[in-house]
């Protein structure tokens, strides 16, 4: 004769169940990865910004130098009696001086000066987008933390991301201060060839541009658009000969993000022709070039920045290109850390 199985032991099987669940959840790698990548979305959020800003850094207002508007921006002076380095970090293309910023807490962590300028808001008008106002504000936010921090003047590091990387090597061409170091992540460095690229997949960066370029906000204003653009920009040489440029875009950026590597391919190739460099293997050739397109393969086999594959890195006095395992992003500890080396 069979017994009937007693009520309890169903609950004790969907208890171990659940516990079963737990366990894989927390040791599979694919679920940990969307664990972190929920986790990660969630420190980007509007209310994860205002809690960063309200942790001991200053909401400051700074008037232009040329047309007297205000930019605010936030700022974290250094507590230190001795000068500190300045870090000027430039939101992304859509962001503004109030978006999340890692390396707000990343730069109070070390205790250095650090300023996140509005410099005409998100890429959406024309006084945005590498103008002269947006680049005069860069250099007066830069005059207000020397002016308001503790700042070792030979140690000013500008760094962004995107948008931000368009911004920091629009810096480093025209900015009047003296730069230790430009750090630019997959940046935008043609605007009239993004504005082709962008066209079909991301059309609010098209729209974006066209704002940024056009009166009417229907065709690009190709004149205006390669103005904004500092591939056609000329290198200030003896400026900047003791400047570290520093160059980094992801190999899957352009298909997984928006920004083909071939901006900082092409704008590194172009600050070496200025520089009138005679070694061939300080350029990147068309082959690597077609080769890290096409099927997504370097030169570079060993190498490693903060745990991603390197296909492809090249060096010309102070001015470096990094090609890593990666999409649209800024590997943000490690760009930090690469600000302060002295190589």
């Amino acid at each position: 004769m069979k017994t009937s199985p007693k009520p309890w032991f169903g609950l004790v099987l969907i208890l171990f169940g659940i516990l079963i669940g737990f366990f894989l959840a927390r040791s599979t790698p694919i679920l940990d990865l969307k664990r972190k990548s929920v986790v990660k979305t969630l420190l980007k959020t509007n209310n994860t910004a205002h809690s960063l800003w309200q942790n001991g850094y200053q909401k400051i207002t700074i008037i232009s130098s040329v047309d007297k508007k205000t930019q605010n921006a936030y700022f974290y002076p250094t507590t230190s009696a001795y000068p500190k380095p300045l870090v000027v970090s430039l939101h992304t293309w859509s962001g503004d001086y109030d978006s999340f910023d890692s390396l707000a807490i990343l730069s109070k962590q070390k205790d250095v000066n650090y300023i996140h300028p509005s410099f005409r808001g998100p890429n959406k008008t024309r006084e945005a987008c590498l103008s002269q106002l947006a680049l005069s504000d860069i250099d007066d936010a830069i005059d207000f933390a020397i002016a308001k921090g503790n700042v070792n003047t030979s140690q000013i590091h500008v760094i962004g991301k995107s948008g931000g990387g368009l911004a920091a090597i629009g810096a480093y061409m025209k900015s009047k201060h003296q730069l230790h170091t430009v750090s630019a992540w997959v940046p935008i460095t043609d605007l009239a060839q993004w504005h082709t690229e962008v066209s079909i997949r991301q059309k609010e960066y098209a729209m974006d541009i066209l704002k940024c370029t056009s009166s009417n906000n229907t065709v690009l204003d190709l004149q205006i658009a390669n103005e904004r653009s500092p591939i056609n920009w000329p290198t200030p040489l003896e400026k900047r000969k003791n400047t570290r440029l520093l160059l980094y875009a992801g190999i899957y950026d352009g298909i997984t993000g928006s920004v083909p590597i071939s901006h900082s391919i092409d704008y590194y190739n172009k600050v070496l022709h200025d520089y009138e460099a005679k070694d061939s293997a300080s350029f990147v050739s068309e082959k690597e070039e077609l080769l890290l397109l096409k099927q997504k393969k370097g030169t570079v086999s060993q190498m490693k920045i903060d745990g991603r594959r390197v296909l492809l890195k090249k060096k010309y006095k102070k001015v470096q290109l990094c090609i890593f395992d990666g999409g649209h992003e800024m590997l943000t500890q490690f760009a930090f850390k690469a600000l302060f080396e002295n190589n």
